[in-house]
């Protein structure tokens, strides 16, 4: 008696949380592609690590940017990918797109370097200097963290709580369903998350972080935007306006 009552807990819990997963803000393309996850044992898990952290402390970014790159970005509009590891864990940074902050926010190192490369690989000044990088969004750029979520002050914070699974399916999907799409992996992280792509359907570049720790190592010069579009425009493919 008492196991039937803790299945009957048990199965209406994870009802519960598969109703809330439903009404996700995720845009309707990726709701479609990911829908299998939803149903697997981790992300019921996530989901309610995710609502519980939200509701009893701060938690970046907010929480309705928490899909934003997928909802500027649908599936079938990616043309490229820029993987980073998780948000910025400073106040007012993160606003659900990798490397990216709001206009109002200080650029931190790492996209100040990504600009620095911007304007030496393609040989002009930038014409756009805020952080938020909506602009490359909205072009088809899915600005992707390999973990959504992240504690103040606490990088990786969220690491190995079924972030790193649901992603690591984004870009498997990508890969199966889609043709020609630029991977960019910048650092060994990213570089991790290669192990999911078809490189004979899709160009991948890697290279060390943009962070002043590494940028010096071979992220400078390596020329990811110039490499990017050229690829792109040898497939019939409109190319990025990075500046």
């Amino acid at each position: 008696m008492v196991l039937v009552l803790l299945v009957k807990k048990n199965y209406f819990e994870v009802r519960a949380l598969l109703s809330r997963i439903m009404e996700i803000d995720l845009e309707e393309s990726w709701k479609t592609q990911l829908k299998e996850e939803f149903v697997k044992e981790y992300f019921p898990r996530l989901i309610k690590f995710i609502k519980e952290s939200y509701e009893n402390r701060i938690v970046f970014p907010e929480q309705k940017y928490i899909f934003r790159a997928f909802n500027v970005t649908p599936f079938e509009k990616v043309k490229v990918v820029i993987l980073g590891q998780d948000p910025y864990h400073g106040k007012g940074q993160a606003n659900g797109l990798s490397f990216a902050v709001s206009n109002n926010v200080k650029i931190p190192p790492s996209l100040q370097n990504i600009f620095k490369e911007v304007e030496s690989d393609l040989g002009k000044k930038l014409v756009h200097t805020d952080g938020d990088l909506i602009r490359w969004a909205r072009q088809g750029v899915l600005l992707l963290n390999a973990t959504l979520t992240v504690d103040p002050g606490k990088p990786l914070s969220h690491k190995e709580r079924g972030w790193e699974e649901f992603t690591d399916r984004v870009i498997q999907k990508l890969s199966e369903k889609r043709d020609s799409v630029v991977f960019i992996l910048w650092g060994n992280y990213a570089k991790a998350k290669g192990v999911h792509i078809d490189r004979t359907k899709h160009l991948v570049l890697e290279s060390p972080h943009p962070s002043p720790f590494s940028a010096y190592g071979g992220f400078f010069g390596s020329r990811p935007f110039s490499k990017t579009n050229a690829y792109l425009t040898s497939r019939g493919i409109r190319p990025i306006q990075w500046l």
